[in-house]
């Protein structure tokens, strides 16, 4: 407003006791009621009621104010309300400000109610100062490329790829591995449904297939992504197969593979050569694929199979634009350390999705491990969850992993089912079957399952005695009897981690949480955003979750990418940074420190080359504005002149 004297409302909330029981609201609206601007304070109940945003429409009427506080709780929960609420009267919504003195000075000091009530006096006179020179803002509106690029060809990817193509937007897949399915593909059956998972994933795929408007990219990576919300340019490398179609003796070409390495596809419990076949029915693409890293090129598979296979095949780059971006990159499961609990030094020692490997592809009327027949079996959970940190600065995981004692508690009823006469030890720290799933632990229980119960700072420990592998615990349900436990194999029910996306991570910047999953905006608000505007995540990649869940997560990233490109424009928040060119030195001390790349040199007419900022870019940080020399560069909505004004006004205070 450059000086003109504005006509302020100042409106203090009670919040039903919350700020009131502290808080001296009347004193917080006599305080203020002459500061210079205010024209009409009031307190009342509830703000945020249709009374209460009726009191401010008609005041904003009645006494032609120009701008408005609200002094009440987070403005994560009303900001916006109170923005509608002005707009509706005919004010610009951003000549508002929303002081919190709810979680900020009732909450915080709820044991002193003079000094939570001085706070809240500062909070609204620093607001009232910030108001004085406040500008009319509009939203910086962008279009936006109808399409969608999702990094990711597991359960997540795969149903929010449909779930996009069914609402008619294009659709790019990009999945590092040769063939689309993730983890899930690798399992047999799995909870809730009682359905093995590639049958799941297969379904998926063949209603993917039957649409026009989605791309694949299998053995794919993203190398660069440029530009903002609803205007990215994605470039993929996608990396030869070697197989150009199908090959009618295979079976013979893998057979004369020198190359023997454990087989991904069954957590290493069983070995492939360098040609990858389809791994489960139904598997896209249907053509196989060469490992180059375990290929020595004897070239035995290229005679055997010369029309399908082409050694000529070099990286191809993809240039994409979309819209949004959906991250659905996975997880890994957790690798115990060589010794953990006997893993890799007993043979008998396996983990969780080991043993679901070898049930998926087991027959007959007995389980057998490396030749012998299994009798009994101990599993030992949280292995690689919850676990505590250990003061030398490693990594540990410190979450607990949600999916894997319904896993186990699944798997335990289908071998009481496949194989009654096994006898099952279940050694655990706590059970969290949650949900509907508690009716598994109730099932296992009954047809015999024995539950063991051990302190997190006494683990059970594993070792032979002979030939016989021996659990030895404390059972903390039996008064710290200790128990020696003589088993034929020991099941290790291990979490989920963060997958490896070391590079993705470096071209993405995507936040990432303290477990090393990606993580989202809010878990309730906006539960699969990012604070980066137009990324999206779902699945496993933000944190561990069964299948249900992840299909969930995924329909709901594909909401919201839905939501950024099909009105074919996007709308973005003012408080972006500018440049006032005739201040402008071209220092670059900007271009250098935006983290967004959004700064560049723009020559102006009659001025010449200064600094210029890209509105769709900018976050609004304010990194720039700490480095400029001169004061040319200033964010919208927040400049130096009103923070000046709001230091002040709490010194005042």
């Amino acid at each position: 407003m450059g000086g003109k004297e504005r006509r302020i409302g100042v409106y203090v909330c009670w919040c039903g006791g919350n700020i009131s029981d502290v808080v001296n609201v009347e004193k917080v609206v006599e305080a203020v009621k002459d500061e210079p601007g205010v024209v009409v304070a009031r307190h009342f109940m509830f703000m945020c009621s249709e009374a209460g945003q009726k009191m401010i429409i008609d005041d904003i009427k009645k006494y032609k104010l120009d701008a408005v506080v609200v002094a009440s709780c987070s403005p994560k929960l009303h900001e916006l309300t109170f923005r509608n609420v002005v707009a509706r009267a005919g004010l610009n919504p951003y000549l508002y400000y929303h002081a919190n003195i709810r979680e900020q000075s009732s909450w915080a000091h709820g044991d002193d109610p003079e000094e939570a009530t001085r706070k809240a006096i500062r909070h609204v006179k620093m607001a009232i100062a910030y108001l004085r020179h406040a500008e009319p803002l509009e939203k910086i509106r962008v279009s936006a490329t109808p399409s969608v690029l999702i990094i990711g060809g597991g359960i997540s990817g795969l149903k929010a790829a449909l779930d996009l193509s069914r609402m008619g937007i294009n659709v790019f897949i990009v999945e590092r591995q040769p063939f689309l399915g993730g983890h899930l593909a690798r399992l047999g059956e799995i909870y809730p449904y009682g359905r093995k998972g590639w049958e799941i994933v297969s379904a998926l795929i063949r209603e993917l297939r039957k649409r026009d408007n989605v791309v694949i990219y299998t053995n794919a990576e993203v190398e660069s992504v440029k530009g903002f919300i609803g205007n990215f340019e994605v470039t993929i490398r996608v990396r030869p197969r070697y197989f150009k179609k199908k090959c009618e003796r295979l079976e013979e070409a893998i057979k004369a593979c020198p190359i023997r390495i454990p087989d991904e596809h069954y957590y290493g419990t069983r070995e492939r050569t360098a040609i990858i076949p389809p791994p489960y029915p139904g598997a896209y693409p249907e053509v196989p694929a060469i490992d180059m890293n375990a290929c020595t090129k004897c070239m035995k598979c290229l005679e055997i199979c010369k029309d399908s296979i082409d050694f000529s095949q070099k990286d191809q780059i993809i240039k994409l634009k979309v819209g949004s971006i959906i991250t659905a990159t996975g997880f890994k499961p957790y690798e115990p350390k060589k010794g953990e609990f006997g893993y890799k030094v007993y043979g008998e020692v396996i983990t969780l999705p080991q043993l679901m490997g070898i049930l998926r592809e087991s027959n007959g009327n007995k389980l057998t491990i490396n030749g012998k027949e299994v009798k009994s079996i101990a599993f030992i959970y949280c292995v690689g969850s919850r676990q505590k940190p250990k003061g030398n600065g490693e990594r540990v995981n410190t979450y607990c992993s949600r999916y894997c004692c319904n896993a186990t508690m699944f798997t335990a009823i289908r071998l009481f089912e496949k194989y009654p006469g096994i006898k099952q030890y279940h050694i655990y720290r706590d059970i969290r079957t949650y949900g509907k799933n508690e009716l598994m632990y109730e099932k296992a229980s009954r047809l015999g399952a024995i539950f063991i119960k051990y302190s997190e700072d006494d683990p059970p420990k594993v070792y032979k005695d002979g030939n016989k592998l021996i659990v030895k615990v404390r059972d903390l349900l039996t008064e710290r009897i200790e128990l020696e436990i003589p088993v034929d194999l020991v099941v290790l029910v291990t979490g989920m981690e963060p997958n490896e996306n070391e590079k993705l991570n470096e071209i993405l910047k995507l936040p990432v949480g303290r477990g090393g999953f990606y993580q989202e905006v809010h878990p309730k608000l906006r539960p699969v955003e990012t604070t980066l505007a137009g990324f999206l995540i779902a699945g496993t990649a933000q944190g561990p979750k069964d299948s249900r869940e992840s299909l969930l997560s995924a329909s709901a990233a594909a909401a919201k990418a839905a939501g950024i490109v099909l009105k074919g424009f996007i709308e973005l928040e003012p408080f972006v940074a500018f440049v006032d060119p005739k201040k402008c030195e071209l220092s670059k001390n900007c271009m250098a420190e935006c983290p967004y790349g959004a700064i560049s040199i723009k020559e102006y007419e009659g001025i010449g080359k200064r600094a210029w900022v890209n509105p769709a870019l900018c976050k609004g940080c304010g990194a720039c504005v700490a480095v400029c020399p001169t004061g040319a560069i200033q964010i919208r909505g927040l400049t130096n002149e009103q923070i000046e004004d709001m230091i002040k006004a709490a010194a005042k205070g």
